[in-house]
């Protein structure tokens, strides 16, 4: 039996399968596209190719799009699911965790995985992956080259709008002044930092932090959380899988409750 996670987001989805130890079995990640129920039965049948037949599978789907899976035996939230999934990356029993994806950003205060609070900002995309990509591409480069490129500053300039139009319109007047390209950069990934910071303090979240999400991989955005906080803020490449690896965990569990009640019968 394997239990399967799926992290349907509004950029990636992201799948992994944990074996019945608990291990992970597989894992694959693709652009969400515009068709959600396409994408998710694309990683299903991918799966299947690989050996991992359906019916000998448990699947929880989470995030943005996980109401569009038909064939998920639940749904979970994404809240919940990437608090269980930072537990089982990082092995701590309680920390706050920073989850910066598509659409929203996510504080999430948990213990032994279990949520208990969280603040997210869903009505701007401000502080947003979608927001550094907007941004990227008004200074004609990748995401990831970009927040490299703000390592770079010499002398560093802010973005003082959170609003991402007027942000846009701000990047857009400092390229019009001559301003060098990695003094923009550097502003635009510390506007991303202070959002976050903002959003912690209304938490009044604290303990260690964790950092999960498409920006894991992206070491000049971890330092400079890192900064902007006052405590190290720390990630793993697999923590980008942090919501399917907590889909994945709950459908585990799914699995022991049934297997105990049928034994119990």
């Amino acid at each position: 039996m394997y239990f399967t996670g799926i992290d349907m987001g509004s950029t990636c989805t992201k799948l992994i399968a944990l074996d019945e130890g608990g291990a992970i079995a597989y894992k694959k990640v693709v652009p969400t596209g515009w068709n959600c129920v396409e994408t998710a039965k694309g990683l299903i049948d991918e799966l299947a190719k690989e050996g991992f037949a359906r019916e000998n599978m448990l699947i929880v789907s989470t995030g943005y799009g996980r109401q569009a899976i038909p064939f998920a035996d639940k749904k979970v939230t994404e809240i919940s699911c990437h608090g269980r999934g930072a537990y089982y990356l990082f092995n701590d029993d309680a920390f706050t965790l920073i989850d910066i994806g598509g659409q929203d950003t996510k504080i999430i205060e948990t213990e032994r995985g279990t949520v208990r609070n969280f603040i997210m900002n869903d009505k701007c995309s401000a502080g947003t992956g979608r927001f550094l990509e907007i941004m990227a591409s008004v200074l004609g480069v990748g995401l990831n080259e970009m927040c490299e490129l703000g390592r770079e500053s010499k002398n560093h300039v802010s973005i003082s709008s959170m609003c991402t139009v007027f942000a846009e319109s701000e990047v857009v007047s400092l390229i019009g002044r001559g301003t060098d390209k990695a003094d923009i950069a550097y502003g635009i990934v510390e506007s991303i930092a202070t959002k976050v910071k903002g959003q912690m303090g209304q938490l009044g979240a604290g303990g260690r932090v964790y950092l999960t999400g498409g920006l894991c991989e992206t070491p000049f955005v971890i330092d400079m959380l890192s900064q902007k906080l006052g405590t190290e803020v720390i990630s793993a490449p697999l923590a980008r899988y942090a919501g399917a690896i907590g889909a994945a965990m709950f459908a585990r569990e799914i699995f022991v409750k049934n297997l105990t009640r049928s034994s119990n019968k």
